[in-house]
């Protein structure tokens, strides 16, 4: 008897088989049909999600500070070279080195014994020309006697015209050597006062106030005058400046927001603080600006003058210097962990009503501007230029948690621009 096999078409395809291949398919599709009887609850679940717990913050405009950070320099404000004004030896020294010395303290004692006898020979050449001169004035006095003498014995003719001139050039010749004995006298003064500034040339005095140097030359040393031999240093460092350079790019635009009122200066101006020594109450004013770039560095100089009474920034010191005293008006600021990155550059999420009436996230592409502190709490914050307007609600923490726009959120908490929680 011939046995006739069922037929089974798959995929339009027909296909005859045995009794035995059948049941081992018939079995295979039982356990398929179950899998995806029980597959079917998991993807209901799945397309509904828990919402995403989330921090928000409500943005507002607002003038906020900006600040903008340098590299700067430590200079002393004043920086003197103490040299001798005369060639002698140096007998004595009164300070330490490294010390603080005031204007008008003794710093050095020369040997004045050359200087002390100068003195006296400038004494005995005054008192000499002051001899001469009562000595001209006496041959002047006698001269005018002998001419009063003469003059009416010529008038009658007693005597000639030749004696009476003789006697008038005597009185003239009398007079010229008065002239010549004051001017002896002036010269021997001149003199006098030289000898004595020499002489207290001797004992070198602090020009100002500051922090004295390395001792150049010491004990026994001779030093010559003027500029050949550089004794000590005193440096002022209360005030103190802070030199440092803003590049070409950087200040064209800062002066270009100012023209356009994009940033404004409070009635102070511009002012300078040291980043790290919050120590120093007072911030400093700018006292220079150079008119031309740097062409090696491609910096604008600038320069700061700042108090150091407590003496906690030295010469050559390097700092980082804060630019201070410009505002954005009605900035909007959000912080810093709220800022993510994508390949199309800088976003945030924002919470937004579904269509449920949920919250759900959107993706909001944003353009930064300087990084501050608009809480003045210690926490970093972008400006945002560019991306976002007030009163949209920001999602600042939990943004790990959202995987794609439009998932749905659940505000947990929500803050102002101080950080709180409301």
């Amino acid at each position: 008897m011939q046995t006739v096999l069922p037929t089974y078409i798959f995929l339009g395809v027909t296909t005859v088989v045995s009794s035995s291949v059948r049941i081992t398919l018939i079995g295979v599709i039982a356990l398929l049909w179950g899998c995806q009887q029980g597959a079917q609850p998991e993807a209901v679940d799945g397309a509904a999600p828990p919402p995403v717990a989330v921090t928000l913050l409500q943005v507002k405009a607002d003038d906020i500070d900006v600040e903008y950070e340098f590299v700067g320099q430590v200079d002393a404000s004043l920086e003197v070279e103490v040299r001798s004004r005369v060639a002698a030896v140096v007998e004595q020294i009164h300070f330490s080195e490294g010390g603080r010395v005031e204007a008008g303290e003794l710093l050095f004692t020369l040997d004045d014994a050359p200087f002390q006898a100068a003195l006296e020979q400038t004494l005995a050449a005054l008192e000499s020309a002051k001899a001469q001169k009562l000595s001209a004035q006496a041959q002047l006095n006698k001269a005018r006697r002998d001419l009063n003498r003469v003059a009416p014995l010529t008038s009658q003719q007693v005597l000639s015209q030749n004696q009476q001139d003789d006697a008038t050039s005597a009185v003239e010749m009398a007079t010229a050597q008065l002239a010549v004995a004051e001017a002896a006298i002036k010269q021997a003064e001149a003199n006098l006062q030289t000898a004595r500034i020499n002489l207290d040339y001797t004992r070198i005095k602090a020009p100002v106030s500051g922090t004295i140097g390395r001792l150049q030359q010491d004990r026994g040393t001779l030093v010559q005058a003027g500029g050949a031999t550089l004794l000590v240093t005193i440096a002022q460092i209360d005030p103190i400046h802070i030199n440092f350079g803003i590049p070409e790019n950087s200040w064209v635009t800062l002066q270009q927001q100012l023209q356009s009122g994009e940033l404004q200066l409070h009635t102070e101006g511009f002012s300078v603080r040291v980043k790290g020594e919050e120590s120093l109450a007072t911030s400093g004013k700018l006292d220079f600006q150079d008119y031309k770039i740097d062409a090696k560095s491609g910096n604008f100089a600038m320069r700061a003058t700042l108090p150091n009474s407590t003496y906690q920034l030295f010469p050559g010191q390097f700092v980082r210097v804060v630019l201070q005293g410009g505002y954005r008006g009605a900035a909007l600021a959000v912080p810093q962990r709220a800022v993510l990155d994508g390949p199309g550059g800088k976003y945030l999420y924002l919470a937004v009503s579904g269509e449920g009436g949920g919250l759900i996230a959107e993706q909001r592409p944003i353009t930064l501007g300087e990084w501050v502190d608009a809480d003045q709490g210690g926490e970093n914050y972008w400006i945002v230029t560019s991306g976002l307007a007030p009163g949209d609600r920001v999602v600042v923490d939990g943004v790990a948690r959202i995987f794609y726009p439009g998932a749905p959120l659940a505000a947990t908490a929500e803050l102002h621009e101080g950080g709180a929680k409301l």
